[in-house]
């Protein structure tokens, strides 16, 4: 059975050159720690630097014009969709899209802006225009 080393014993170990419990550790270990513990990312807060870089960003989308339906597919809607993740239906399927759009178009963008089950509102792009989330709508469902 292990146990832990005590202080006297630790000072003896320094003092004779042996390794201490501190340095069991491999090299580089700290670093590597530290470098898993870096944050993932920021909260950006209106009025801040990255702010502004988000509203720089929308600009430029809106200037490119608007987006077809199939790149808002394929930045927002492939992940889901594709492989009909959580009963959402696949791309192009009829059988999966008929039921839907039998209920008529009003209940296909409700659905479509406010979200359901497992789908978020307007499937995460919240910068999307009405026509572009349409185009969507309508390069998924074959319409």
């Amino acid at each position: 059975m292990k146990r832990p080393l005590t202080l006297a014993a630790a000072i003896v170990c320094l003092s004779l050159g042996l390794p201490a419990a501190a340095d069991r550790v491999p090299p580089g270990t700290d670093d590597d720690i530290r470098e898993r513990l870096e944050p993932l990312g920021e909260v950006c807060v209106v009025g801040s630097d990255c702010a502004a870089a988000t509203v720089a960003s929308s600009a430029v989308d809106a200037v490119a014009g608007p987006r077809s339906g199939e790149e808002v597919y394929n930045r927002f809607c492939f992940a889901c969709h594709t492989a009909g993740v959580a009963g959402a239906p696949k791309l192009g399927s009829a059988e999966d899209w008929a039921p839907r759009l039998a209920k008529g178009m009003d209940a296909m963008w409700e659905t479509t802006v406010t979200g359901l089950g497992a789908m978020p509102p307007k499937g995460t792009c919240m910068a999307c225009t009405d026509d572009e989330m349409q185009a969507a709508i309508d390069y998924m469902s074959g319409g």
